[in-house]
């Protein structure tokens, strides 16, 4: 193995050379089999296993259940017209709840290859992830998979495929036109005749693309041939004429970006800092000797060697010892360990140039989303944002009280390793609460916590995580500090919802604003704001927005961030039950403060601040929001009556409905609230012939009727006085 290391190491230093990449997919549509191929190909496993070892599946729990939870990392070196290239893959997962592990590996990726099944063409997961990739400017291929099924048990004719083919094709390209960046319209679109499209069998380890039909000499009815003759051998042999790897990493070196290329349009949406700076100019160039900037993508636990942050190296290289800064979490931390991917395996390297994936040990508070640099003043990447939040809430309590202490270092890491786990420690009333994706979600993580951990726990049923907001402008309301001398004025109103929309896809960056920021001033102006009025925006924090409409305060410059502070903490914890707020923008339009500076401290401005906020939400209506989720129900006919029975019977809705031949797809929406227990109703409803997917999440508003008791609920339930005055 030695060989391939020293290989590594050579390519790491020609960026041109380099391409990091994801694979994305819906589930079971063949990725993790496909990324077996792909290394066996390259000389990192024997051809044998490949397939059946799910080398990158490598927890108990994803080899058991057959799914791939986390992403890995791997670096494979392969050869195109004679010269060596570096390809860091990362494989990630398909399944809807743990789509925020996708969401972070395209921050690390530049292209990725969307996986589709010949059979099922296109899944709404698979829109999800190539939704989320192009988000973050990551260049897609595509690979048209199990077309071993359209031949032997569809039985197609060559024509019939080409049009299966056509669809797919046309499909994917049409979704991929409609969100791509402006300036990619019609660029990015994948395209059979030149190999940007790539079809095979990953179980059967064969594939082909038309450059490599011309250059081989092989066509479509050799592989017809050799599932006809149906032999070992034949089989074989096609796999020899068409290796997998040899066809679609081609195809990557071919069609997807190096780091020099991706960096120069990537930089600018997924950093907001000054791209004229020095630093700016280093993101854009991929400048090994510039300052450091290198962002954290996953965090995995090592029993051995720690906590390995694996990320994408932007600019700057990395050195074992050196000091570094970790923006977010405002401290430094010494480099222990520098490592390459190989496999499930890590190889200590010495120092890393930029534009690689690499994993460092010794950032003991590295965090997903985390930016690492040498100079602490640095202006971190933009959050990584997933598409959906997390809205389904457990109680966990160690079995033994004795394991407390453990459970709490436990739940901790949990939260490091999957950030898309939303982990609460409450000290005080000794609650630990987890929120997550979804009920399988959660039921994974717990999973893990008893098998890997070692820890017996117990979890409460299932709770959700409502919304609040509000419906109407309110009136002004004061908020005074206890010493009575510093007062704030407060109005809020709903956020428009254009406005919400551009937050939600990551147009708006969520972040304090403390300087000039032309770009989120022109894209407010765009949807249909004021020049004057889109420079005084404070603060854009989970959806919501803080305005700062004074005029002539000289300290504004000191009670800022206190302001700042206290707006996030509501937005937290909303006035009618303490949950989180949304879709609000919070305007201060005045304050009078004490002259002596230390009559207006912490102490004084944040209950001021909290109550002002919390008094304008009341009067502006405030009501609660329930999660929603738009779901698609694939199943054979005869069991359209049960499905829509099932939809209604949990206030569901039906959104539309279509038939493709035996099989019904119907898209509907549903509570969360009432979805616990739905996959077994289904499964008994529909004798297991039924499956459902999340397309997309929202908020509504609750049901009139039911205000008031779920707010009653969750005010019981967290232990606070019965009911605070409503805005009713």
């Amino acid at each position: 193995m030695a060989k391939m290391v020293d290989k590594v190491k050579s390519i790491m230093n020609q960026p041109v050379n380099i391409r990091n990449i994801a694979i994305c997919a819906h589930i079971d549509h063949g990725k993790t089999t496909f990324s077996d191929n792909l290394l066996a190909g390259a000389g990192m496993m024997s051809e044998d296993l490949a397939g059946k070892m799910q080398v990158l599946d490598f927890h108990e729990d994803e080899q058991q259940r057959g799914i791939t939870i986390d992403t890995s990392a791997v670096s494979m070196v392969h050869t195109v017209k004679g010269g060596e290239h570096l390809i860091n893959l990362l494989d990630t997962p398909g399944h809807v709840d743990f789509g925020g592990d996708v969401t972070r590996a395209m921050r690390a990726a530049d292209g990725c290859i969307v996986l589709v099944c010949a059979v099922e063409g296109m899944m709404p997961q698979t829109e999800t992830v190539l939704r989320q990739a192009l988000k973050e400017r990551v260049k897609p291929i595509l690979f048209i998979n199990k077309v071993d099924r359209l031949i032997k048990e569809l039985k197609l004719t060559p024509e019939q495929m080409q049009q299966r083919f056509m669809k797919i094709i046309a499909g994917v390209n049409k979704f991929i036109d409609s969100i791509s960046p402006q300036e990619f319209k019609g660029k990015w679109t994948v395209n059979v005749q030149n190999g940007s499209v790539c079809f095979g069998s990953a179980f059967h380890n064969w594939g082909l693309s038309i450059p490599y039909m011309q250059k081989k000499g092989i066509n479509f009815n050799d592989v017809i041939n050799a599932y006809e003759a149906g032999g070992e051998d034949d089989m074989k042999e096609l796999r020899k004429k068409a290796p997998i790897h040899e066809v679609v990493l081609d195809a990557v070196v071919e069609h997807l970006p190096n780091p020099l290329v991706a960096q120069k349009y990537r930089i600018p949406k997924i950093w907001h800092g000054d791209l004229d700076s020095t630093y700016g100019k280093d993101l854009i160039a991929c400048n090994p000797k510039g300052n450091l900037g290198f962002v954290i993508t996953k965090v995995v636990v090592d029993p051995l060697a720690g906590e390995i942050c694996t990320g994408r190296l932007f600019s700057g290289s990395v050195k074992k010892g050196m000091t570094v800064n970790l923006l977010s979490a405002k401290e430094a931390a010494r480099i222990q360990q520098v490592y390459i991917f190989n496999g499930a395996k890590r190889e200590v390297v010495d120092d890393v140039p930029a534009g690689n994936i690499i994993g460092i040990a010794g950032l003991k508070n590295g965090a997903a989303g985390e930016t690492v640099s040498e100079d602490a003043e640095s202006e971190p990447f933009e959050q990584i944002k997933h598409l959906f939040e997390p809205v389904v809430t457990k109680a966990i309590e160690a079995t033994k009280p004795s394991d407390l202490p453990k459970l709490i270092e436990v739940l901790r890491k949990v939260g490091k390793e999957d950030p898309s786990i939303y982990i609460e420690i409450n000290e005080e009333t000794g609650e630990h609460l987890m929120s997550g994706m979804g009920e399988l979600h959660l039921e994974i993580i717990e999973n893990r916590i008893k098998t890997e951990k070692g820890l017996e726990v117990k979890t409460s049923p299932p709770i959700v995580v409502f919304r609040e907001t509000v419906a109407r402008k309110s009136g002004e309301f004061e908020g005074k500090s206890p010493n009575k001398h510093n007062k704030f004025y407060f109005k809020v109103e709903p956020l428009e919802s254009n406005v919400r929309a551009a937050i939600k896809e990551g147009e708006l960056p969520e972040m304090r604003i403390k300087k000039k920021m032309p770009q989120l001033w022109e894209k407010l102006m765009e949807l249909g704001w004021d020049g004057k009025d889109a420079r005084k925006v404070k603060n854009i924090f989970k959806g919501n927005m803080l305005v700062e409409d004074t005029r002539g305060q000289v300290h504004m410059g000191e009670v800022i961030e206190l302001i700042n502070d206290m707006f996030e903490d509501v937005m937290n914890a909303g006035p009618l039950a303490r949950e989180p707020c949304i879709g609000v923008k919070v305007i201060l339009k005045d304050m009078t403060l004490h002259e002596d500076s230390i009559h207006r401290g912490p102490a004084q401005v944040y209950p001021a601040v909290r109550e002002g906020i919390r008094a304008a939400m009341i009067d502006g209506g405030a009501a609660m929001f329930e999660p929603i989720q738009i779901l698609q129900f694939e199943a054979p006919n005869a069991f359209m009556g049960e499905i829509s029975k099932l939809l209604s019977a949990k206030r569901g809705q039906m959104l539309e409905m279509d038939s493709e031949g035996d099989f019904t797809i119907i898209k509907g929406k549903l509570p969360v609230a009432e979805m616990f227990g739905l996959s077994n109703e289904l499964r008994s409803a529909t004798e297991g012939r039924a499956s459902f997917s999340v397309i997309d999440q929202t908020f509504e508003k609750l049901p009139e009727e039911l205000q008031h008791k779920i707010i009653s609920q969750i005010r019981s339930r967290k232990g606070l006085a019965a009911e605070e005055t409503s805005g009713e």
